[in-house]
């Protein structure tokens, strides 16, 4: 039996530290949290009991540097190393160093990682194999980071001719992202739902299986709705699951959270993909099935406490969907700026990393909160969870709210018919801009709240006001009157007009209307406007087939040999960006002749700053 755990340093940021910091408080035990500069006022710096600095703000320069951490854990006095989910959690190096620091480590034993952290490895201690010669009858293939997950490295090639360069994308993007630059080629199952195991082992020999949990809708192979148990599954596919499960987890003398990962393909059968040597970021959902804490079951085992032999029960079903500040109808793009407001009702777990007023930067992972619902049958757990989104409260970037909402209630999802071709099937519908033809008024009525409502009737009663907004690509213009009788617009009648809310009776039935403005950013419920001025500034006109910025990020790189005078196809990659540990491809939007360049790699741009133009033929 080891020495009761004191004091924990989290060796992570954002959501993952926050959680984990959560666990520790209801413990009795005190928190210290690591941060970088880009993080410096972050929530989980600020709610930690100490934080320590790391100079610098990329991932590379702070959250994977093993020896800062070990340095900040021996500084802050903590006795203990959680490694989160995501970083250093699947670094044996780094376990070994907290371990020779005299240190607690809370995870599984540095040579279970190095067995399990790298696929490839996995892949071999399973008796499988990654493909060495790629040839066109292996298309379709996927090209995976050996270290890491979260969709960062991974490609789908359907092309010879683009390998090459799908790989180059991949190891830098996995170097960038986790310290490691190593790819490697598997097979790619069209249309399989991707389905994992939670274990938990301790260290007298005990090894649980925690059911199963669907992770099949992704985006950029980055998991959005995940759900336990995993719909559809026979009693035979579970156990079959089960044991494949527990037999990675002792194959490797496994203690600690872990997962393992299959693709279940169309005709049922289960294809390994790798165990993650961690807890995985949709863990809530398994622990509202079981009734457990998995981080306080690490922590147990850490101690040394032996596991029950058996697990809990579980109970009815649960489903989490992750807030993204993302722009799914343009590519899944980051987005950055000041979450101003972050609220969803009472009836739902929120797990996040944010509070009102934070900036999102540029440097990690766009993941804003996940939002976790558990009810008693899966059907009532979808209904929850998409009204409990649906009545969220999000001012800020846009992020994939609406996606959420939408994706619960496709009948695909509420079937349990899905698979990871969800959103190459979907998406356009999904997307679809649907605004509210009455917003635009509420937010026009709530700005005119506090003037005098004779102003415009004294001075011409005749003619209205006019209010001009902006949303999804469409503007708005907006005209009401001030009369004896208050505020009134043409086939509206006006109830209640303040500040906030908005009440209007539109052919017999009352809306409400929550209004909210920051700046020229009006949120009226969950639609998104930009006030417009009344009368349009002169604005720079970009010359045909120009290429700008869609965020913050680093140029990485240039396609190969392309200067100006080139000629390109429409389609043909350009240049590389990278912001949110994501790299994104900058594609030419014509054929024609590349006419500027204004990047080079290594440079820094700003949204909207322009990058290229092609000049159409």
């Amino acid at each position: 039996m080891s020495d009761s755990i004191a004091s924990v340093l989290v060796a992570n940021r954002g959501e993952i530290a926050c959680r984990i910091f959560r666990t520790c408080r209801e413990l009795g035990i005190r928190t210290v949290a690591v941060h970088s500069d880009a993080d410096e006022n972050a929530l989980h710096a600020r709610v930690a009991d100490a934080a320590v600095r790391l100079p610098g703000s990329t991932p590379t320069e702070t959250y994977l540097r093993g020896e800062l951490i070990v340095k900040a854990a021996v500084a802050a006095g903590a006795d203990a190393v959680h490694p989160g989910y995501g970083f250093l959690s699947e670094n044996a190096d780094f376990a070994r160093a907290v371990l020779d620091a005299g240190l607690v480590w809370i995870g599984p034993p540095p040579e279970a990682i190095e067995a399990m952290a790298s696929k490839t490895r996995a892949k071999q201690l399973m008796g499988l194999e990654p493909l060495k010669e790629v040839t066109e009858a292996d298309l379709p293939v996927l090209v995976k980071a050996a270290a890491g997950g979260g969709g960062r490295g991974m490609r789908i090639v359907r092309e010879l001719a683009v390998l090459e360069d799908e790989l180059a994308a991949a190891r830098a993007e996995a170097l960038s992202a986790f310290g490691d630059g190593e790819v490697f080629v598997e097979p790619y199952v069209e249309d399989g739902r991707h389905v994992e195991v939670q274990i938990l082992a301790d260290t007298h020999g005990t090894v649980w299986a925690l059911g199963t949990r669907d992770c099949s809708l992704q985006r950029r192979h980055q998991k959005v709705i995940e759900e336990a148990p995993a719909p559809g599954l026979s009693e035979e596919q579970t156990q079959e699951l089960h044991e494949l499960a527990v037999r990675a987890a002792r194959a490797v003398a496994y203690e600690g959270a872990g997962t393992v990962e299959f693709l279940v393909a169309p005709d049922g059968k289960a294809h390994f993909l790798e165990m993650n040597t961690r807890l995985q970021v949709e863990h809530p959902v398994t622990e509202a099935v079981f009734g457990v804490d998995l981080v306080a079951l690490q922590l147990r085992i850490a101690e040394g406490e032996p596991l029950e032999t058996d697990p809990p029960p579980a109970r009815g079903h649960a489903i989490e969907a992750r807030l993204y500040a993302e722009d799914p109808a343009h590519d899944w793009t980051p987005q950055t700026g000041t979450l101003h407001r972050l609220a969803v009702p009472d009836s739902v777990r929120l797990d996040t990393g944010y509070t009102d007023g934070d900036d999102i930067g540029v440097h990690y992972d766009p993941m804003l909160a996940k939002v976790v619902a558990h009810a008693p049958t899966r059907a009532e757990a979808v209904r929850r969870l998409s009204g409990a989104l649906e009545n969220a409260v999000v001012h800020g970037p846009v992020t994939n709210r609406d996606l959420l909402v939408r994706s619960l209630r496709h009948k695909e999802f509420t079937t349990a018919r899905m698979d990871t071709g969800f959103y190459d099937r979907h998406l356009p519908s999904l997307t679809e801009p649907t605004p509210d033809p009455h917003a635009p008024l509420a937010a026009a009525l709530a700005d005119a709240h506090g003037r005098s409502r004779f102003d415009g009737w004294r001075n011409l009663a005749s003619q209205p006001q006019i209010k001009r907004y902006a949303a999804n690509g469409t503007e708005y213009e907006v005209r009401y009157r001030h009369t004896r009788e208050g505020l009134t617009a043409d086939g509206v009648r006006v109830v209640q007009a303040d500040a906030g809310l908005v009440v209007l009776e539109v052919d017999g039935v009352r809306r409400k209307f929550a209004v909210a403005r920051y700046g020229d950013q009006v949120y009226v419920n969950t639609t998104a406007l930009t006030a417009l001025p009344r009368f349009p500034l002169p604005t720079t006109q970009l010359a045909p087939g120009s290429l700008v910025a869609p965020m913050p990020g680093t140029v990485v790189k240039v396609a190969e040999g392309l200067e100006v005078g080139a000629t390109v196809q429409a389609g043909d990659p350009l240049l590389w960006l990278e912001a949110m540990k994501m790299q994104h491809k900058i594609t030419a939007p014509v054929t024609g002749t590349l006419s500027e360049l204004r990047v080079v790699p290594g440079q820094q741009v700003e949204p909207g700053s322009l990058l290229a133009v092609v000049q159409p033929t």
